[in-house]
């Protein structure tokens, strides 16, 4: 999975109008582009802050205080966009960073 194409859906507040996407050539990136939200949230409240350090509930809280979130997942046998929702995008972040941490 982790090199289809991905594009994550989201809506960062109420008003409709914050409604965006992003596009990325695989899951990983997705997941690196989610990570990279948050870090350029963080990196705006603490601009003085040199070394942003933060855990995945953090990130979980990010996550879970944006309006909306998901992800369209291409499958290639089916030729479509598969959704998957804000728990799956969770699971898959906690997946992805462990993963980076055993390197």
């Amino acid at each position: 999975m982790a090199g289809r194409h991905t594009i994550i859906l989201m809506q960062p507040s109420q008003n409709r109008a914050t409604r965006t996407f992003l596009d990325f050539d695989s899951v990983n990136h997705a997941l690196d582009g989610i990570c990279g939200l948050y870090e350029r949230k963080i990196r705006n409240i603490n601009p003085m802050v040199r070394n942003l350090t933060y855990d995945i509930s953090d990130l979980y809280n990010f996550i879970d205080g944006l309006t909306d979130i998901s992800a369209l997942v291409f499958d290639d046998s089916l030729h479509a966009f598969l959704p998957y929702d804000r728990q799956w995008i969770k699971q898959k972040l906690f997946q992805h960073l462990k993963r980076l941490a055993q390197q």
